[in-house]
């Protein structure tokens, strides 16, 4: 690739010591495709970050910007405009300016998750889902689920402020959706999700009890440290379909590059492509 000033750039900016895996995906895709662009992982201190972000839209060459913790959250005040996905999340990942001039931003991480339910062949219309675990991830999950003219939703958290918010959040935008809180029985739902860390280290427990979770019951995972989690082995072996927590990240990225006006692609084409271990 011939990077000058025509390169259209993407900035993924996130804290000064996060590990940028994006980099790896995008631009090995931008290359393979003959795409003049490129991800460029920019570091910044939650201090510096209001006055930075605005900066780096500054560049002529810019298209976008990636935004990863701890930076969502507060990006979502520096704004000109937000989607729906945004305020039901309470964040947002990813920003660019339009043709007006003006910052919009939008949220992508639960369009990774749905897009990954949607494509294994799951209809979400009308359903009843459980997400467990209601910070980052299940906020912008719960959101892009919403979205998809969904019957009920069920909320559960250890943190019940931030269940509470998300359920009052999602009521606000979803006022058709009948919103529950407060249990984490998986009986009765179509979709369950963990969104929670659990899963991450050996010997955790798990997320909810797998023994009430119907067979014909779709199971998706967050967790991406490994691939099938005790808690996806547990709801395999009832005869549920799963979906591990690694094709939220590579099915979110098409979402991202049709959001920024690139070529899309497919998840399977990504994975291909990527340079990660």
């Amino acid at each position: 690739m011939n990077i000058d000033g025509h390169t259209e750039l993407i900035a993924h900016i996130g804290y000064p010591t996060h590990s940028f895996k994006s980099p790896l995906i995008y631009n090995p895709y931008f290359e393979k495709e003959g795409i003049n662009a490129l991800v460029v992982p920019m570091g910044c201190q939650a201090a510096h970050y209001p006055a930075f972000l605005k900066s780096v839209f500054n560049l002529t060459n810019i298209r976008g910007a990636l935004i990863t913790m701890p930076h969502k959250v507060s990006t979502v005040d520096l704004l000109d405009e937000v989607t729906k996905t945004v305020r039901v999340a309470g964040a947002c990942n990813a920003v660019k300016r339009d043709e007006k001039g003006c910052l919009v931003g939008d949220m992508f991480d639960g369009a990774g998750f749905v897009r990954g339910v949607q494509r294994k062949g799951f209809d979400l219309k009308s359903k009843r889902v459980l997400v467990v675990g209601t910070g980052g991830v299940g906020s912008a999950i719960a959101a892009s689920l919403a979205a998809e003219n969904i019957a009920a939703i069920s909320l559960f958290d250890v943190n019940k402020a931030s269940c509470e918010g998300l359920a009052l959040r999602l009521q606000s935008e979803y006022p058709q959706i009948k919103v529950e809180v407060g249990s984490c029985d998986p009986d009765g739902h179509n979709l369950v999700v963990n969104a929670t860390p659990m899963g991450m280290n050996e010997g955790d427990p798990l997320p909810m009890d797998v023994s009430r979770i119907a067979p014909e019951t779709f199971v998706g995972e967050v967790v991406m440290r490994q691939e099938m989690t005790a808690f996806l082995q547990a709801a395999h072996q009832r005869g549920c379909q799963v979906q591990v927590g690694s094709d939220m990240l590579f099915e979110q990225i098409p979402a991202y590059l049709e959001y920024f006006g690139f070529k899309t692609t497919t998840a399977e084409v990504l994975r291909s492509v990527a340079r990660m271990a």
